[in-house]
């Protein structure tokens, strides 16, 4: 059985979380991952990469190599930088299949959606979306050749 499996990974992040006993840990964890993403590159900090659906700017690039899916971003709110950095570390290197598949229930585990404001549940939900969106995209034989590096 592959061990750096979404599943893997997803289970990973449960038992960080875990070792904080209120939300402000957390909180002060997750601006933390934020701050250890890498960055992407300026020249995809553009209209184009960026996310539509998130009160902050979020820029995401997603780029296929080797069967996998391999994503980069960066947003201008710390919290949501930190978002982003937990999708990136469990969807980045994945087939498209596992990512157009994955449930990603760690978000409901580790209680994000019932400790973020309406705005940033909706940004998370087209964050998600997105990335699911370019696995997909990259899934499909035909687009494939085309979108090696967007």
């Amino acid at each position: 059985m592959q061990t750096d499996t979404i599943a893997a990974r997803e289970q990973d992040i449960v038992e960080e979380f875990s070792m904080f006993d209120d939300w402000m840990g957390k909180y002060e964890y997750l601006i933390e991952l934020g701050r250890d993403l890498p960055l992407i590159e300026e020249a995809y900090k553009t209209e184009e990469y960026r996310i539509h659906g998130c009160q902050a700017q979020v820029w995401l690039r997603a780029a296929f190599r080797d069967d996998k899916v391999y994503y980069k971003a960066d947003s201008d709110a710390f919290i949501t930088k930190g978002l982003i950095s937990l999708l990136v570390r469990v969807l980045s290197d994945q087939p498209p299949a596992e990512i157009t598949r994955a449930q990603l229930g760690f978000i409901d585990q580790i209680g994000l959606k019932e400790h973020l404001s309406s705005t940033r549940k909706n940004g998370l939900g087209a964050m998600v979306k997105q990335m699911k969106r370019y696995a997909l995209g990259f899934g499909n034989s035909d687009t494939r050749r085309s979108r090696l590096t967007k």
